[in-house]
């Protein structure tokens, strides 16, 4: 199974960069032997038309030339959000039912309405509004440890002070 991550905009080196190139290194070296592939990650460069349809519309196509075939989940703060335990639940039965996924993060206009209503997994890090930059660094910390869980590694942690 073929993860990636497709987001508008570049991360221009710096801490964000850096820590997101971290904890997708990590996910990397651990997908293999859990049957997985990536994470990939592509920066898609942001729209200059000048109307915000005319922006998400464009960006839109682009996100999809690149998720090709793969199950859309997009990153959406209006949507509900899903627990750290349920996230690795739902990649482990998409691979194993044998697709790709693409998360996505759209640019600083947001996804264009048709686009979201493609995605087949609209999922949320919580109805504060982040910067893409950080929740580029959450999407690929939250592959990591939902890896880490299906490998049975103690980095998560449930909150009771047990691994």
């Amino acid at each position: 199974m073929r993860i990636q991550l497709v987001a508008v905009g570049r991360l221009k080196a710096g801490p964000e960069r850096d820590l997101a190139e971290r904890y997708r290194a990590r996910a990397a070296a651990m997908a293999k032997p859990l049957g997985f592939a990536g994470p990939d990650l592509t920066e898609l460069p942001e729209s200059r038309r000048r109307r915000t349809e005319e922006r998400q519309a464009e960006e839109a196509a682009a996100i999809a030339g690149k998720a090709g075939s793969a199950l859309l989940a997009i990153l959406d703060e209006g949507v509900p959000s899903i627990g750290s335990e349920d996230f690795p639940a739902r990649l482990a039965a998409l691979r194993d039912r044998g697709r790709d996924v693409a998360f996505v993060i759209g640019g600083p206009d947001g996804l264009a309405p048709d686009l979201k209503g493609r995605a087949e997994w609209p999922l949320s890090f919580g109805r504060l509004t982040l910067p893409h930059q950080l929740v580029r660094v959450l999407a690929l910390e939250q592959i990591y440890r939902a890896f880490t869980i299906i490998a049975g590694h103690p980095y998560h942690r449930t909150g009771t002070g047990e691994p």
